[in-house]
């Protein structure tokens, strides 16, 4: 009698749990690539980026690529979802701005010289070692547009002085020029004899000397002159430059001239006129610190602002600016 023999079921052999290195450290993960099979198509994945290259702002965090609800395999495949909508995108907590494009010169001159914290950038003749008075009349009145006529009398008169005395010394006696100068009104010292000339002394000695003294008492009889002419001696002299200041927008000192063509031209035709000890270097020193012309270098935070005082400046009376505009282009034709 045979015996049947039971065939022999074959068995797979069972799937150990496979060790699986992930972002939150080892750990054992079922296989459920047969249930996922037989339950619902795999759902495409997204494209993973890695941690160190996404942006922290635009990282969606604990994110189960698996549609398995085990802990375990949502910490360990997690994925990142990027942000590409956005135009503007932050890095390190810091926006992006693009840089703006300066469109005008000022502009252009304003990125230059930014505002900043600290101490204020002046031209480079005014050191920490100038005299306090010397640094105030530079961040208050050199350059800045001048319409007065006594004003600008007593500035022609600085500006000649200077052959002889310096900046810082001029304005240290100051208030005494004005008193011996009678506040520089032309109409009284044009009426100054020998003796009174001659008794402008500071201890004992002539403020200036006996040719600057007999200069200044002579131009306040022509300047009456040209106030006659011209309306006021202002329209005069800003009729040079058309009634605007002159913007040289000089980098650095060693750029800035003594004396320019247009210098050249007022000086020709103040002689003219009579004035005197009113060379082409006397002027442009008149006009420089008249506002005439703005020679603040570009890197000085009066440039700028000097320029905004010529803005506010109202136009002077203008009679007499084509009679002289005819003189100063004979003078530029007989030269």
């Amino acid at each position: 009698m045979s015996v049947a023999t039971k065939p022999k079921l074959s068995t797979k052999p069972v799937m150990e749990p496979r060790a699986i290195l992930g972002p939150a450290g080892n750990r054992v993960r079922v296989s459920v690539e047969s249930k996922r099979r037989t339950e619902a198509p795999k759902k495409p994945q997204r494209p993973k980026v890695p941690i160190s290259q996404s942006p922290p702002s635009v990282v969606q965090s604990n994110v189960s690529v698996d549609s398995s609800n085990s802990s375990d395999s949502s910490s360990s495949n997690s994925s990142f979802k990027t942000a590409s909508s956005r135009k503007t995108v932050k890095r390190n907590g810091v926006k992006q701005v693009k840089p703006k494009v300066a469109s005008t010169a000022d502009e252009a001159v304003t990125e230059i010289s930014p505002a900043i914290s600290g101490p204020l950038k002046r031209c480079d003749w005014i050191t920490p070692f100038s005299d306090p008075l010397y640094t105030s009349f530079h961040d208050e009145e050199w350059a800045v547009p001048v319409h007065d006529d006594r004003k600008l009398f007593e500035l022609l008169v600085f500006s000649q002085a200077l052959a002889e005395l310096s900046w810082p010394t001029i304005l240290n006696k100051r208030d005494i020029f004005r008193k011996l100068f009678d506040d520089f009104d032309p109409s009284s010292i044009a009426q100054f004899t020998e003796k009174k000339m001659l008794s402008l002394k500071i201890d004992g000695c002539l403020l200036l000397s006996e040719p600057k003294l007999r200069a200044i008492v002579e131009n306040a009889k022509v300047m009456l002159k040209v106030q006659q002419e011209f309306g006021s001696f202002s329209s005069y002299c800003w009729g040079f430059v058309n009634h605007k200041s002159l913007r040289n927008g000089f980098r650095y000192a060693r750029q800035v001239p003594v004396k320019t063509p247009k210098a050249e031209v007022m000086s020709k035709d103040m002689m003219r006129r009579g004035f005197r000890c009113v060379g082409p270097t006397v002027v442009y020193s008149f006009m420089q610190v008249t506002g005439i012309v703005n020679d603040h270098l570009v890197t000085c935070f009066r440039y700028q602002e000097c320029n905004v005082d010529a803005k506010k400046e109202i136009k002077p009376k203008t009679e007499g600016r084509e009679q002289l505009t005819k003189d100063v282009e004979n003078i530029s034709l007989s030269h």
